[in-house]
């Protein structure tokens, strides 16, 4: 046994825990604390060991990666529902699944991915991923009031505050929303809440945009190979009013569709306006969701890389992008594309939180 491993083994041994799916590392580690995690980042640091976070392994951005130490979140637990307060404090090793059980009780949601597999709500803030409801509750940052975070250099902070009303300080749980881990390891967040409709109808139409025009606050308008439809909830007489003015065949509840698997996977971002003519350009290569009025398409197939390319020129050229999202051993286009005009104030974010870029260096557009 080398020194490092000796010194490893004495300072977090009681951590050391086999997370099947996760990357294979030198070192595994499953904290139970904010300050247990930050302890294990400090060390990282010193020794300039490479870490990547791990929750459910749902929300992977580029090719795999191998680093010296993975630190999972699957014993940072625990839910503090406070319904009267439409809030409610959850451990980042939360699965999606569990905590809206536990919402449902009352009535209420956190508006997390629909169908999220084995996705921890850790995993679902750090990679930014909002539900198909997001065309009228919003992206899930919106609704993040606080996060506990053990940064890359070993410190804990706490960001925001336990109220639907503040203001207070940066606003550091929309930065630490969609960073994938690069910063710090979020370990646990306040989630704004909504309360569930009393009734939910899904409503099969022909035309999106016309749609989009005729309901009020709709949750999603989602196109499929199979045509769209519309979701609604609120009061039995708001579901059925709207129903009949879409004038297509409704059936109770909201039958989402799953998320688009295939060879390769990706995420075509575009302006609203434009959805109809991304659809048309993708429609034909594989299985896809468009959601309409977000502006995002997902896809998977087992298209080329000139076809990402191709759809890729297209997004940016209308300020748009292609995210790659999961693709074979041997693909070589980047991710991320076009790296942002913000690229150099990233750098600078990134170095205050994680000093000496241990945390999953290179993950972010333009290598950051």
């Amino acid at each position: 046994m080398t020194a490092l491993s000796t010194t490893v083994a004495r300072l977090f041994g009681k951590f050391a825990a086999e997370v099947p799916g996760a990357p294979q590392a030198q070192f595994t580690f499953a904290p139970t604390t904010a300050e247990d995690a930050a302890a294990i980042l400090d060390f990282a640091s010193e020794h300039s060991m490479s870490v990547v976070p791990w929750g459910g392994g749902t929300h992977q951005v580029g090719p795999p990666y191998a680093p010296d130490i993975v630190v999972s979140t699957r014993n940072l637990t625990g839910i503090d529902f406070r319904p009267d307060d439409l809030t409610v404090v959850v451990g980042a090793g939360v699965p999606v699944v569990e905590l809206e059980a536990v919402l449902a009780e009352r009535g209420q949601t956190a508006v997390l991915p629909e169908n999220p597999g084995a996705a921890t709500v850790g995993g679902v803030v750090a990679a930014g991923a909002s539900g198909w409801r997001r065309l009228r509750y919003g992206p899930t940052r919106d609704r993040l009031l606080e996060v506990i975070v053990a940064t890359g250099d070993g410190r804990v902070i706490r960001a925001g505050g336990q109220v639907v009303k503040n203001v207070t300080g940066y606003d550091l749980p929309r930065l630490f929303t969609g960073s994938l881990g690069s910063l710090g390891m979020v370990t646990r967040m306040c989630i704004k809440l909504w309360p569930q409709g009393a009734t939910a109808a899904t409503v099969a139409v022909d035309d999106a945009e016309r749609a989009l025009a005729l309901a009020y606050r709709p949750l999603a308008v989602l196109q499929t190979r199979d045509g769209v439809s519309v979701y609604l909830a609120g009061t039995a007489a708001e579901v059925e009013a709207q129903s009949i003015a879409l004038g297509g065949a409704a059936s109770p509840g909201l039958h989402w569709p799953q998320r688009p698997e295939g060879t390769v996977a990706i995420t075509l971002r575009v302006s609203p306006a434009l959805m109809t003519d991304a659809v048309r350009r993708v429609s034909a290569s594989g299985e896809f969701v468009a959601a309409h009025g977000v502006g995002e398409v997902l896809v998977a197939g087992s298209f080329t890389e000139d076809a990402v390319s191709e759809w890729r020129s297209w997004a940016e050229s209308v300020s748009g992008a292609v995210v790659v999202t999961a693709a074979p051993v041997g693909f070589s286009l980047d991710p991320w594309g076009k790296p942002p005009e913000t690229l150099v104030l990233q750098r600078r974010i990134k170095s205050a939180f994680d000093p000496l870029g241990v945390m999953v260096p290179g993950r972010l557009p333009g290598g950051v």
